[in-house]
């Protein structure tokens, strides 16, 4: 049984007849702790669990075993590098895939290595990778015998082949195309398999691990898909996006192979998912919501398509079949964990017994192993335990109208025990900006926020992913523009709503939302009492430079998403419009930032301080894009919670 984790219930004691509420301090231990596992998976025989543990600023990953609790393998990258993926390709052998971040603001960006490691700990290998020749892991592993500046990614696990992987193929020299491989788990020899004319691409298997589908660019960044009928067949352009106008993505087949899948956009609204008949090339659209897209959902975590997720404003699955197996399975997980995200991230060999992840806006995540012989779920932990999901705020989606009737969503916190008006509302623009979008899931800068009293508003402003190309698109070289607009008009609805009180609004992001902090201070003078600004980007002419000497592929995103008018870029700078600023700033960053470099804020600071507005700084040099170390993380809140009472009343953070 679970036993349920304790925490002081922190009351928030608020006097109707004070401009600003009086409330208890708040305790940041529960937000600044760090996730006990990220993420577990069974060994096909049940034997063992893989999980992977983060590490301040790195992931590692042990293996234990299930019988008695004993941990029968480690393993651990240097700093900043991170178990990106792992799994179970036979029951004794686990394969690693490896990434990079520049901070906990980054979500960790694949490098193309693969490693392997035994359940026991031993014939620890780097199969394939660009620095399998340069020995520079940080680890004690052996390389392998092939040396070749390649970066590799797992298409396929084989299941009748426990000795083998099919993998993708990059080579890092200029216009060399991606190719797939047969790679051998413990010694990396690498036979090819398939070649398709595309710079960058994906591949997707059917049921007997023949790579079908191929989806990529070629030199002119267009989006193609390649489609063959078997190992020998020829390839088959499906879709070119230069004359379709969309794109098309395979994510799978059915059981037998007769029907494959794909998500594909429309010219409005959100992605479908469409059915094409691989014998005559036949499609129909059959799944498709009203609102956000489709992510695919696959047998117990890795096996066979068997429908989608819609992230909306609370998770839905729909299958594609739901009366099959995989479906009641699902329903009836969703049945015995109310109000939670269900996601079956494994299985044993035999499909006995499944390893599920419950997550929610107010529980990080909680694992069981679940028997379909007996119908039980046992508990295993919970992702963190500090965290008392009971004492959590719950979130809310909403929907409203842009000021040109652009239909927004987004999320509303409001803190427990409240009336749920007249409140200090923190506006939270997330990062990104492009594709990145805001769900219902847990936020732990959320929560201690609302746990201070705040009501806590996050929009999905235009240029977020989740509601459709379009959408997406129509953010384009909007910084400053169309992209800001739609967070002041969430911002004038929650007042309009009587949710906030207008003069106690404060606007709170990271990284392009520090951006969107600063600009919405400089744009709405008066709408803002205070604004913070985290490892943000302030001056736009340096985020392009920055961008073209990057190199090409960076290039083109700064002209196709940024633009390269200097003076617009000047003019939607937040640096170059401080005199704009009237309100007190908090501007937080580290010194070995390389997505944000310190400069944008160190920059923001001195036109401030030019200015005459208020400013107050938190810099840690060895820190990146977003804070690791423990006590830096605790040392933020404590300034975030203390800055915002000053300013928007609320709690304070407890003090040692």
């Amino acid at each position: 049984m679970r036993t349920f984790r304790s925490m002081a219930v922190l009351g928030l004691l608020f006097c109707a007849l004070l401009p600003v509420a009086a409330a208890a301090q708040v305790d940041v231990e529960p937000y600044v702790a760090e996730e006990r596992f990220r993420d577990i998976k069974l060994s096909p025989t049940g034997e063992y669990y893989a999980a992977s543990v983060p590490l301040g600023d790195q992931t590692g990953l042990v293996v234990i075993r299930r019988s008695d609790g004993q941990m029968t393998a480690n393993f651990r990258f240097r700093r900043g590098t991170h178990v990106g993926d792992f799994w179970w390709v036979n029951p004794e052998r686990v394969l690693i895939s490896v990434a990079e971040s520049f901070g906990t603001r980054d979500d960790p960006l694949p490098t193309g290595e693969l490693y392997g490691i035994n359940a026991d700990g031993g014939q620890r290998e780097l199969l394939v990778g660009w620095r399998v020749q340069t020995h520079q892991a940080g680890t004690r592993i052996t390389s392998a015998k092939r040396e070749e500046r390649v970066a590799a990614y797992l298409v396929d696990r084989l299941a009748d082949d426990d000795r083998s992987v099919l993998i993708a193929v990059r080579p890092l020299t200029r216009d060399a195309v991606t190719r797939v491989e047969r790679m051998n788990v413990y010694t990396g020899h690498r036979t090819r398999v398939a070649v398709v004319p595309l710079l960058s691409a994906d591949f997707v298997t059917d049921s007997r691990g023949r790579v079908r589908f191929a989806v990529g660019t070629g030199t002119d960044n267009i989006s193609r898909t390649y489609y063959r009928s078997d190992d020998d067949a020829e390839w088959w352009l499906v879709n070119d996006e230069r004359t379709s106008g969309r794109l098309e993505r395979p994510l799978g087949f059915s059981d037998d192979d007769a029907t494959a899948y794909l998500r594909v956009s429309r010219p409005k609204g959100p992605d479908a998912i469409v059915a094409m008949q691989v014998g005559t090339g036949e499609r129909s659209e059959i799944l498709r919501d009203a609102t956000v897209d489709p992510v695919p959902v696959y047998r117990d975590g890795g096996g066979a398509l068997i429908g989608v997720r819609y992230s909306g404003a609370r998770p839905r699955l729909a299958f594609f079949d739901e009366q099959s197996a995989d479906a009641r399975l699902y329903r009836s997980l969703e049945a015995a964990f109310p109000d939670t995200r269900v996601e079956i991230q494994s299985a044993t060999a035999d499909g006995r017994h499944k390893l599920v992840l419950t997550r929610s806006d107010v529980d990080p995540g909680s694992f069981y192993v679940f028997d379909s012989t007996e119908k039980k779920a046992d508990f295993i932990l919970a992702r963190r335990a500090q965290v008392d999901p009971r004492q959590m705020a719950p979130m809310r989606g909403i929907a409203l109208k842009a000021r040109d009737g652009t239909e927004l969503h987004g999320f509303l916190t409001i803190p427990t025990g409240g009336a749920g008006t007249g409140l200090p509302l923190v506006v939270m623009p997330h990062g990104g900006p492009y594709g990145v979008f805001d769900e219902w899931d847990f936020d732990e800068d959320t929560q201690l926020l609302a746990s201070a009293g705040y009501a806590v508003l996050r929009v999905n402003y235009r240029g977020s992913g989740n509601y459709g190309r379009s959408f997406r698109q129509s953010g384009a070289r909007q910084w400053g523009g169309t992209m800001q607009d739609d967070l002041t008009d969430a911002t004038r609805w929650a007042i309009g709503e009587g949710i906030a009180d207008p003069e106690r609004v404060c606007i709170y992001g990271a990284s392009y939302g520090g951006y969107a902090a600063l600009m919405g201070a400089a744009k709405e003078p008066d709408l803002y009492r205070c604004a913070i600004g985290y490892v943000g980007v302030y001056d736009l002419p340096k985020v392009r430079s920055d961008l073209n000497r990057v190199g090409r592929s960076a290039s083109t995103w700064s002209e196709d998403w940024l633009g390269n008018d200097s003076a617009l870029l000047a003019a939607a700078s937040p640096n170059r419009l401080a005199e704009r600023i009237k309100v007190p700033v908090l501007l937080a960053a580290g010194g070995e930032d390389l997505v944000a470099p310190i400069e944008h804020s160190t920059m923001m600071e001195r036109a401030l301080v030019g200015s005459g507005a208020p400013v107050e700084t938190l810099y840690f040099a060895n820190e990146g894009h977003g804070f690791y170390t423990e006590e830096h993380r605790r040392e933020f809140y404590v300034r975030l919670l203390g800055f915002l009472s000053t300013h928007i009343g609320g709690a304070g953070p407890v003090r040692d």
